[in-house]
């Protein structure tokens, strides 16, 4: 069964909404009082006002391009923690690789990239 929807809670959703819009670049599909839905392909966000920051688990956005994404957000603004790096070389010769950066409110995210040989 597939997931279809991640809740995650915002301080200020006004901020959030921004970022996620603006600053990672990812659609907003709709918004109303204290909720706001973003479309990550198959799963949607929904970003829920509680007018306190809230530690949450980290979010992994996947991207084709590791190096041109982490240089888009970087430009836009994205606090980035570290530079791409492979995490994992599989026997097929599949690569795994990561940055992180941090989102609106200090919480760590994630860029994750699959590069096939």
């Amino acid at each position: 069964m597939p997931l279809s929807q991640i809740s995650r809670r915002v301080e200020d959703l006004t901020r959030a909404r921004a970022f996620w819009r603006d600053t990672l670049g990812i659609s907003e599909l709709y918004a109303f009082p204290g909720l706001a839905f973003f479309d990550l392909g198959r799963t949607r966000l929904m970003l829920r006002e509680t007018g306190q920051r809230d530690q949450a688990d980290i979010l992994y956005l996947a991207t084709p391009d590791i190096a041109t994404a982490h240089a888009d957000l970087s430009e836009r603004g994205a606090r980035m923690t570290g530079t791409p790096h492979m995490i994992h070389k599989h026997p097929d010769g599949t690569e795994e690789w990561m940055a992180f950066f941090k989102d609106d409110e200090d919480r760590d995210l994630a860029l994750h990239s699959v590069v096939r040989p």
